[in-house]
Order: structure tokens, then sequence, then C-alpha cells
């Protein structure tokens, strides 16, 4: 019988009512949840220290439709025009915050290497902004494995400060091509990507010089190099150096100098879903505390009889679930509004930061109350998963932007929310 565990499972799916879900919802998750408990995460933990997955797990995963979810059907080969069953014009962010969520159950860096790459983070832009012609080159190589994106903004003199960034890319004198010269840093799933959407610099100092490029990786002077982090082996980070690659002129997405802002609208999702990400990793360290408290005896009692344990688990519990709610009224608001609403990179930015502090806090005491087990490398009773969110805890804490930078972000942004709001009811 499996054992009884509060707060193991979101709200909507365990114990409250909810105006977000339909049955849609529930059957996503239900099929996700099957996949990733019978697929991946009896081996997650293998494939994260040898840092990557076999290839048939990679096609297994490729054709379950869970990699592929923000692609809309006009570009979808036949046998991809449902997910779960459920048709594409159902899909809405709740059913992604959904798929985010047990995605998030697979610790350290393997769902990128199932997808070959980071197509969540890379792909956007060129759904977004790209043109039909570029849509068509690239999209359909998604559904076969040939084409698989990644992300390259991080350099090794800053991350968040995108407005700085140092790689260039010259036009050449018959416009045809522009010449990419640079390096980024920490890119996430370049081993295994085959084009990376990169932001370079092809005007002046500042934001405005800025445009998004997607080179193809395998280009004459690109160079990958894995980087030893941490944690999130089998995420690939790499060094990915750009020594006069030659790319031609149709891969700039969108316009000329006009990619500082494809970037920060792209943050958005990447945050939020890394927000969801921070919830469910936090929901994991709390129930294997938990489950671990029951079965545990300290002095002739289990230990979930302290008081001092109970009181450690329900003031997780209490973040947790108060975090989770704050993201489906961000949901909420993306639903009725759109990714493109001006009033929601504050909300965003904050959510981002609480995640990762409840992460931070989760992983912690999930140590305290479970001692050495969470301690060891693939410990027993959940211990393993716990000692491998805190070896991810810092991506998953500073990846999307660090919490000083998010902060300001956020100030500023709902400064200006506040101000515009009080204007519109003064022409009331």
């Amino acid at each position: 019988m499996e054992q009884a565990l509060p707060w193991a499972e979101p709200a909507w799916l365990w114990s409250l009512v909810s105006p977000y879900y339909n049955d849609s919802h529930r059957k996503l998750q239900a099929y996700a949840r099957l996949y990733f408990d019978q697929n991946i995460i009896p081996h997650m933990l293998e494939w994260e220290e040898r840092g990557d997955c076999p290839d048939a797990v990679k096609l297994s995963y490729l054709k379950s439709g869970l990699g592929l979810i923000d692609i809309p059907k006009e570009y979808r080969p036949v046998g991809f025009d449902t997910i779960a069953g459920i048709p594409l014009d159902e899909l809405d962010i709740f059913h992604r915050m959904i798929l985010s969520d047990e995605a998030s159950r697979v610790e350290g860096g393997v769902t990128i290497a199932l997808s070959r790459g980071a197509n969540l983070i890379g792909l956007p832009p060129i759904v977004n902004y790209g043109t039909e012609a570029q849509k068509k080159r690239w999209i359909p190589g998604l559904f076969t494995g040939e084409t698989n994106f990644c992300l390259g903004i991080t350099e090794p003199s800053g991350g968040s400060d995108v407005g700085n960034l140092k790689t260039t890319a010259r036009k050449t004198p018959d416009g045809a091509h522009y010449v990419v010269n640079g390096t980024k840093k920490w890119i996430t799933g370049s081993l295994w990507a085959s084009h990376m959407t990169t932001a370079v610099r092809t005007g002046g100092p500042g934001f405005g010089g800025i445009s998004l490029l997607v080179i193809p990786l395998s280009l004459p002077g690109v160079s990958v190099q894995k980087i030893s982090n941490s944690g999130q082996n089998a995420g690939g980070a790499s060094w990915v150096r750009l020594d006069n690659v030659k790319v031609p002129a149709d891969h700039l997405i969108g316009n000329e100098n006009a990619g500082f802002m494809y970037v920060m609208k792209n943050f958005n999702s990447e945050r939020f879903i890394m927000s969801v990400g921070c919830n469910r990793k936090a929901r994991t360290c709390l129930s294997a505390a938990l489950a671990y408290a029951h079965e545990r005896e300290t002095f002739g009692v289990p230990l979930i009889n302290h008081q001092v344990i109970r009181h450690k688990i329900v003031n997780l519990a209490r973040e947790v679930e108060a975090h989770w709610a704050r993201l489906e009224q961000i949901a909420y608001h993306i639903k009725t509004c759109g990714w493109q609403s001006k009033d929601i990179a504050g909300p965003i930015a904050m959510a981002k930061i609480s995640g990762g502090r409840i992460l931070e806090l989760a992983a912690r005491e999930a140590q305290q109350v479970m001692g050495g087990v969470a301690y060891q490398r693939g410990g027993p009773g959940g211990g393993g998963r716990v000692e491998q969110i805190n070896r991810d805890l810092r991506m998953m804490v500073v990846g999307g932007g660090s919490e000083e930078i998010l902060g300001d972000l956020a100030f500023k942004e709902e400064t200006k929310t506040a101000i515009a709001k009080v204007k519109a009811n003064a022409k009331l």
C-alpha cells in the first residue's frame, strides 16, 4: 500500500477543488507520470552520473510527445497532432505547468539529455519571431531528432547582463553571411544540439546592438567543450567557442539589432518554468523527509513523533503550497493576457526568487531530517534524490537570472505597472 503523505502533490491533484483544471489536465498528468515512472526515474541517477542516457530512451521520449508540447500544430507531422490523446487546440498554460511539474521529478540534467538539447529555451524565439521559411526549415527536424536547439546567451564575462555581451557578428561585404566570433559559456544541451539560438552583437554597445542568430553547430569554427559542474552532469552545459564562423544571413531571427527584447520575452517563459521546477524539487525534498521521518526511529519512537521535526515539515509545506498557488495565479493571468503582457515580468521574477529560496530551505531541511542517507550518492529511502537536488541547487537558483538581478527587475517592473494603473484610474 502506498504511504499516505500530505503535500506530496499539488493541491489540485491531491486534496482541493480548483477552477484551473479539467479532465484533460488530469489525463496529461497521468500520462506523464506513468511515462516518467516506468521509463526514466528508475534509471535517472545512473544516467546523471554517466552524463547521458541511451539513444533508445531518447527516441522513446521523442515519440512520447512530452518534450515537444510548445510546437504549433501547423508544423507537426502526422502522428504528432495530439499529446496523450489530447488535441493541441485544447492545451493551455496549465497543461504546460503540469508537464513541467512532472518532468521536474526527474533529477539532474537527464531531461536535457533526453531532449538532445535545450529546445525548451532555444526553440521559442524561432516559433515566436522566426519567418515561415525558418520555421519550415528547422522545426520538422525536431520530430525526427535531426534538429535540436540550445540557447547561447551567457558568456564568460556575464549572464544576466545581456546588454554587455561580447560575441560579435559582422556582415560580409556581399551581405550574404555573418562572421561570428566569441565564446558562450554554460550552454545547456549544447553537447547534443544541432543549432544554437545565439545572442550576438551586430551593432553598437548596449541593448540596441544585439541580434539573435541561429548558428548550426556543425559549421567550421565551432567547438563545444563540456564543463564539469557540481550538478546536472547530464545537462551537457558546455563552452561553445566561435572562431570566424560564417553563418548565412537568413539565419537572423526577427530584425537586426532587435534581439534584446526577444531575449527578455524568452526569459519570462524560462523563469516561469524554472519556478515550477523549484517548487516540485522542494516538494520532493519535503516528501522524502516526511517518509523517512515516519520510518526512522530515534529514542524508541518514530522521528515524526518529535514536535521539532513536525514543525520543520509543516513550515516547508506552507511555503511550497503558497508558492504553487502564486504560480497558478500567474498562469491564469498569462492564459488570459498572454506571454507578451507588459505586467507579467515582475511577478514571474518574484516567483523565481521565491522558488529558489524555498528549494534552498527544502534541500537543507531534508538533509537535516534524513542525515547521512541524504548526503550519500544513491542513498536509500529517497536519500539519493535529495543528495542530487543539493548538487543541482545552485543551477536551479541562479539559472535564468540571480535573485539579485531578478529582485531589481521585479522592483522596476512592478513600479511601472503601479504607475500605469494609477494613470489609468485617473482617467476614469
